[in-house]
């Protein structure tokens, strides 16, 4: 079994550095090569690299393995020319030695790149990589910043966000006072990256495809989820008008109230966007899908047990201890009751019609009511002839 050892400089520095055709194969000539790169750049990490796979290759000839050291280096500068002229160069050494098996060693992030030329040609057992002793974190940190830097996604994430708040920083701090600016720069960093790390912008990103997509298609949804938009502005204010209205009440107080008045208005706005989904299943003839069938009874039954829970905390502050209602006195707890049976009865009355609707189509609801009509017209059409007759 022969083993082949091979140094990779995807840099080309030791090619360069010594001026000696590539590859370079056999412990004498590594050994040279040695000398005449350190003479050449003593500082640069290529020598410890080659020194590394001489190590490894003794010590596999040690154990009584037969092996082979050998130096492939880059010829070009660009990397698709660089990684060829590697690929070339291993493809002589595999013609000339026939290995059984090879042994990579590297001294960067860089030249671990060429692996998987390596492996399409020799079977690799290892790598070996070869960092400075004294340069070991300083290179280590340097390899992981150039290779954050080189991802696209990674930069817009996390520079875009620190570059936009240090701009603004400045600015800040000559408008406001120093915990106002921090604060504020905080917030948008915080911001950003939920933006980011909840995909928001992939959701945002495709709103105008889906949007054309929409309105090309004709989809009924569009006029209800503008309908449902407006609703959601005109529950909100109405929210906020009622919370503010109390004023010298805790916030806790404020948030009921504002729960209490917007519910119905975001409760009819979710049932206009989700009938707007569902008339837009029905007309494309694929069946009505379980969620669209059921949300609207799932947003009704959310509504009344949370407006029922808004209703039963504003009563407690209040004090108050019982209600009149259509003429019958009511107590909060009886009447957050009343709300929560309501919901599940909305919600169970949704589940049995999702359970007998699932699967129609639009067609499927006019040929089931055809039949009727038509024994209606038959027994018409007949008393007409008898009348005939």
């Amino acid at each position: 079994m022969t083993t082949l050892v091979i140094c990779v400089d995807r840099s080309g520095t030791i090619a360069e550095a010594t001026n000696v055709p590539m590859p370079v194969a056999g412990w004498e000539a590594v050994r040279s090569l040695v000398t005449d790169a350190g003479l050449g750049d003593p500082e640069d990490a290529s020598v410890n690299c080659l020194l590394e796979a001489l190590r490894v290759a003794r010590d596999l000839r040690d154990d009584r393995e037969e092996s082979v050291v050998a130096v492939v280096s880059a010829a070009h500068e660009d990397p698709i020319g660089a990684d060829r002229s590697i690929a070339t160069q291993l493809d002589d050494l595999v013609d000339r030695y026939a290995p059984d098996a090879g042994i990579v060693v590297v001294d960067s992030a860089e030249d671990e790149r060429v692996l998987p030329i390596v492996e399409s040609r020799v079977p690799v057992d290892g790598v070996d990589r070869v960092v400075v002793r004294q340069a070991r974190d300083l290179e280590s940190t340097y390899y992981l910043l150039k290779q954050f830097l080189a991802d696209e996604q990674l930069r817009s994430t996390v520079l875009v966000p620190i570059g936009t708040a240090l701009v603004l920083l400045p600015a800040l701090f000559a408008r406001f006072s120093a915990g106002a600016a921090i604060a504020g720069v905080a917030g948008l960093l915080g911001v950003a990256l939920l933006y980011k790390g909840l995909g928001v912008d992939r959701l945002v990103a495709g709103v105008p495809e889906r949007t054309q997509e929409a309105l090309y298609a004709g989809q009924v949804s569009v006029v209800t989820y503008v309908v449902a938009v407006g609703l959601t502005l005109v529950g909100g204010f109405f929210g906020v008008l009622s919370a503010t209205a109390l004023g010298g009440v805790p916030i806790a107080v404020q948030a009921m109230e504002f729960t209490y008045v917007a519910v119905p208005w975001l409760v009819v706005a979710g049932v206009t966007a989700a009938v707007g989904r569902l008339l837009d299943e029905l007309i494309r003839d694929e069946g009505i899908r379980t969620p669209y069938l059921n949300l609207p009874f799932v947003i009704v039954a959310v509504g009344l047990v949370v407006r029922g829970f808004a209703g039963y905390f504003l009563a407690q502050e209040s004090r108050a201890a019982t209600a009149l209602v259509a003429g019958v006195t009511v107590t909060p707890a009886q009447r957050l009751a009343g709300f929560i049976v309501a919901g599940v009865v909305v919600s169970a009355v949704g589940v049995r019609l999702v359970s007998d609707l699932g699967s129609e189509t639009l067609e499927d609801v006019i040929d089931a009511d055809a039949p009727a009509d038509a024994e209606t017209d038959g027994g018409a059409g007949g008393e007409r002839t008898n009348a005939t007759e």
